[in-house]
């Protein structure tokens, strides 16, 4: 595999018996979660071989960051609305699916910010990173790649950096484009932007390490937001992509993320 290249999706192929179930508070999920431990028992976390969630994208997104130090595969099943994170949700033969099962490597961005405070807040994201104007005004921000001024500035409610799995979500709805796992490729995409008006945003590598800065901060604020942690009143924001973390996220075999995504682009 190439220096940086993202891992492909795998068969598990191996029986898995000891496992875990969390679940999201919502009402559905924990009743999900009860009748799964009533059939196949549980385990705790130090003890599991793999940690079925329950619940949406949002709720998957807190379990793979939660994995992050334990090195435990996630197999997501989908207890809330889209579930693009997730299979289908479905009671019988488990084991079986879990056996079967591909596994997809994610890595996620490393977001460093300043404040005017001067507070440097660090913090992962396996979406995407966003910068957000927090008043009225729009916001006013300097982008750099590797050190050099790539857009002296961009005038916009914000702007953001995804990661491949990720750009199907907030990147996509700022009309992003949709980035393959196996592409390399990070896409850097404005949120409304009004100055420069017909940028579009870039497609960087994903070793590129992002600069943003922001101009005329005191009036204009902005806030940082990488997956669910948000800072305020930021002032820079570097952004690059970690490759010494990882989680891996198990799909069953007709749904695998990289075909997910794939078949996202030709969505109407």
């Amino acid at each position: 595999m190439n220096k940086g290249a993202a891992a492909p999706d795998r068969p598990q192929n191996r029986t898995v018996r000891q496992i875990a179930f969390v679940a999201s508070p919502t009402p559905l999920a924990q009743k999900s979660r009860d009748r799964l431990i009533s059939r196949y028992g549980s385990c705790s976390l130090e003890q599991a071989k793999v940690v079925v969630a329950l619940g949406g994208d949002g709720f998957m997104l807190e379990t793979l960051h939660g994995m992050l130090s334990r090195g435990i595969p996630v197999y997501g099943m989908n207890c809330g609305s889209v579930g693009f994170l997730m299979n289908g949700y479905k009671e019988s033969g488990l084991p079986n699916r879990l056996a079967v099962a591909q596994t997809t490597v994610l890595y996620p961005l490393c977001m460093r910010a300043l404040t005017a405070d001067r507070q440097v807040v660090e913090a992962l994201a396996f979406n995407e990173v966003s910068l957000l104007r927090q008043l009225r005004q729009g916001a006013k921000i300097r982008i750099s790649v590797d050190g050099r001024v790539r857009l002296a500035e961009l005038m916009c409610d914000g702007v953001l950096i995804a990661t491949p799995a990720g750009s199907t979500a907030y990147n996509l709805s700022a009309h992003g484009p949709i980035v393959p796992l196996s592409a390399n490729l990070l896409p850097l995409t404005p949120i409304s932007a009004f100055r420069p008006r017909r940028w579009r945003g870039a497609l960087l590598p994903s070793t590129a390490e992002v600069l943003f800065e922001v101009l005329e901060a005191d009036k204009r604020p902005v806030a940082a937001v990488a997956d669910f942690t948000e800072v305020r009143d930021v002032v820079r924001v570097l952004v690059h992509e970690d490759r010494s973390l990882s989680v891996t996220v198990l799909f069953d075999p007709d749904q695998a993320l990289s075909e997910r995504i794939i078949a996202e682009q030709f969505t109407v």
